[in-house]
C-alpha cells in the first residue's frame, strides 16, 4: 500500500480531550475500507504509559458492526504474558466480561515462547543488513512475525512514542519488530543498537540504522497496515497528540512531537542521579529504562542509583542475564567467541544497563559510571551480576533532592535527559 502523509491532532503544548480523540479516530477509520473485513489491533503491554481503555473504546465503537472480527494482540516482545486481570485493567473491561464490554473482540498475548505463533515473512540477507547498518553488522536474519498480523485483512498498530535505547524513538513498526517478532530480528536489531550504544542512539530522530532494519523487516510482511501513534504525557494517560496513517509516516509525526516533550536538557552533567522507578516496571529487565534515560547527563565517574524497592528480580523471562552479568559493549565485542552463541538481545540488554566503557586484556573492564541498584533484589545477586548495591531503606529521597550535585527523577523511564549543546548531532534522515 502506498504511503501517505499522516493525519495529526494536538501538539507539544496541547492536551487532547477524550471527545477530540474519539472524533479523530472516527474520522480516520471512516476513510478506510473495513466493512466485512477482519481487523487486528496491535497494542503495548503495561510497561508503556498509554490511555488504552480510551483508545480501545474509540476503535471498537467504529469497528463493531463493520469488521467481521476484531483481535487485540499484546505486543510483548519478550516480556512476561499478561494475566486476564491485568489485561482487563489495561484494556478497560471487567475481568471475565470482555464480551459484554467489547462484543465481537478477542484479546491475546503475543506468545513469543510458542513456535506456532509465527509466520515466516522472508529473509534479510547479510549484505542488506551490512548496508542498512553502515557496515556495523553483517549477518542474515529470518523475519518471523505473529501470524495474527497476516491472518487478518487489516492491522492497526496502536501505541505511544518515546525516546528509545535501541531504535532512537519507539513506536510505529517497532510494535511488530520486536513487539510481535520472533527472536531472530530481536537479536539482530538489539545487538545493532548495542554496537551503536544506547547513549548514542537514544532520542535520535529520523531513520536510525535500527529503525531502517525494522522497517525493512516490516516491508516483507504481507497485508494492509495502519498506525495510530500517540504522544503521552509521561507517567500519565494524558495525550499531547495523535497521528494516523501508514506506520512510517504516523510514527515520524509522533516522534517529532515526542522529541519536544520527552527530552529534558541540562546545562552541565551531574555527579549523581536517583531514578525513582514506577510500579509499572516489575523487574530490572524493564526498569533498566531508569538508567538508559539518564546516562547521557551523568558525569564521568558519576553514579546512577535505580531506586525500586518493589522489584525483587532481574528477569524471570531471561534468567541467563544473571549468568552473563552486566558489561560494557567492548567486553563482549573483544571476546565475541565466548558470547556469540547466546541471545544477542540479552547481550544488548546487558550493555544497556552497564553503559559506556572500555575493555582490553591488560586493563580489563573500565566503566564510565557506577550503576547501583536500590531494589528488593538480594545484595548477593546484584553484586554477582556486576552492579553495585544499596539498601533502599537507607535512602532519604528528600535529602537527595536537597543535594545540588544530585538529580532526582520521579517516574523514571520515559523522559530522556540530555546535555544542552550548540547543535544536537542526534538527527538523521
Amino acid at each position: 500500500m502506498p504511503e501517505r502523509c499522516a493525519a495529526t491532532i494536538g501538539g507539544p503544548d496541547e492536551t487532547l480531550g477524550a471527545e477530540q480523540l474519539r472524533a479523530f479516530v472516527a474520522g480516520q477509520l471512516a476513510t478506510l475500507d473495513l466493512d466485512g473485513r477482519s481487523v487486528c489491533l496491535v497494542v503495548p503491554d503495561a510497561t508503556r504509559s498509554c490511555p488504552l481503555p480510551l483508545l480501545i473504546s474509540a476503535l471498537h465503537s467504529e469497528l463493531h458492526g463493520r469488521a467481521t472480527r476484531i483481535t487485540v494482540v499484546i505486543a510483548l516482545g519478550t516480556h512476561a504474558a499478561m494475566s486476564e486481570e491485568r489485561l482487563a485493567s489495561r484494556l478497560g473491561y471487567p475481568a471475565g466480561a470482555l464480551a459484554e464490554r467489547y462484543p465481537g473482540m478477542t484479546v491475546r498475548n503475543h506468545e513469543w515462547w510458542e513456535s506456532a505463533t509465527f509466520f515466516t515473512a522472508g529473509h534479510i540477507p547479510a549484505e542488506r543488513i551490512a548496508e542498512l547498518s553502515g557496515g556495523l553488522l553483517r549477518t542474515g536474519v529470518d523475519v518471523r512475525v505473529n501470524r495474527a498480523v497476516v491472518e487478518h485483512d487489516v492491522t492497526i498498530i496502536v501505541g505511544p512514542v518515546f525516546p528509545h535505547e535501541v531504535v532512537g524513538f519507539s513506536g510505529g513498526n517497532k510494535y511488530l519488530f520486536p513487539g510481535l517478532s520472533g527472536p531472530e530480528v530481536i537479536d539482530v536489531s538489539h545487538w545493532l543498537g548495542a554496537l551503536i550504544t544506547s547513549r548514542d542512539i537514544i532520542g535520535t530522530t529520523g531513520t536510525t540504522p535500527v529503525r531502517a532494519l525494522i522497517n525493512e523487516a516490516a516491508s516483507l510482511v504481507p497485508g494492509e497496515r495502519h498506525a495510530l501513534c500517540l504522544v503521552v504525557r509521561s507517567g500519565s494517560e494524558a495525550l499531547h497528540s495523535a497521528a494516523f496513517g501508514d506506520p512510517v509516516s504516523a510514527w515520524a509525526a509522533a516522534a517529532a512531537v515526542s522529541a519536544r516533550v520527552h527530552i529534558r536538557y541540562l546545562d552541565a552533567p551531574v555527579r549523581r542521579v536517583l531514578s525513582l522507578i514506577p510500579a509499572k516496571y516489575d523487574d530490572m529487565w524493564t526498569a533498566a529504562k531508569g538508567f538508559y534515560k539518564v546516562e547521557p547527563v551523568t558525569a564521568d565517574g558519576g553514579q546512577v542509583v535505580v531506586y525500586a524497592p518493589h522489584i525483587t528480580t532481574i528477569s524471570e523471562m531471561h534468567p541467563e542475564i544473571e549468568e552473563i552479568g552486566y558489561h560494557t559493549r567492548d567486553y563482549f565485542v573483544r571476546q565475541w567467541d565466548r558470547f556469540r552463541h547466546l541471545h544477542w538481545g540479552v547481550l544488548a540488554h546487558s550493555t544497556h544497563l552497564r553503559g559506556a566503557g572500555t575493555f582490553d586484556d591488560i586493563a580489563g573492564e573500565q566503566c564510565r559510571v557506577t550503576v547501583t541498584l536500590a531494589t528488593g533484589i538480594p545484595e548477593h545477586r546484584v553484586r554477582a551480576a556486576g552492579l553495585d548495591y544499596s539498601d533502599p531503606a537507607g535512602i532519604d529521597i528528600d535529602a537527595w533532592r536537597a543535594d545540588p550535585d544530585t538529580l532526582v527523577v520521579p517516574d523514571a523511564g520515559e523522559v530522556l535527559f540530555r546535555l544542552r549543546g550548540p547543535a544536537d548531532p542526534r538527527t538523521t534522515s
